[in-house]
């Protein structure tokens, strides 16, 4: 899966962990963020209307999302010589538990400045059907000199 810079192309794909969510890696990120909102704890809570929302149970943290995405990315980016510089997402649809979540990413382009190397990633987290579950966009550097 490494390349280096030069080697990039538009089009390259990254394939991140696989993440089982349960009831307990929900209860882990609660515990790990301090992030007790009743979101991801409370069933009943859940099964409230929220506007025109309704999850019917539990749902994960959103930046669980973000994290597997960090990790895809650093993954990689550090085996090149490259720095994960920036990270902007959206969540598109609630994870449960029960679900299984994949990040994935595909280079959108390159860019070479004065001072240094830039690669852009369009980013996504899909679940075990195939359904986006979060967006988003990447950017790392490639300083001069590395891979």
């Amino acid at each position: 899966m490494s390349a280096t810079f030069e080697e990039l192309e538009p089009g390259f794909r990254l394939d991140g962990p696989i993440f089982a969510v349960s009831r307990e890696s929900i209860r882990e990120f609660c515990e790990a963020s301090l992030d007790f909102n009743p979101l991801h704890l409370d069933d009943n809570y859940m099964q409230g209307n929220f506007g025109r929302t309704n999850f019917g149970g539990i749902i994960m943290h959103g930046m669980n999302n973000f994290g597997l995405i960090t990790r895809m990315l650093t993954d990689w980016a550090y085996d090149v010589g490259a720095e994960h510089r920036r990270l902007e997402t959206r969540w598109v649809r609630p994870v449960k538990p029960g679900d299984t979540i994949q990040p994935v990413g595909t280079l959108k382009r390159k860019l070479v400045t004065a001072k240094s190397r830039w690669v852009t990633i369009d980013v996504e987290v899909r679940n075990q059907r195939g359904e986006t579950v979060a967006t988003g966009e990447a950017a790392l550097e490639f300083p001069f000199g590395a891979a």
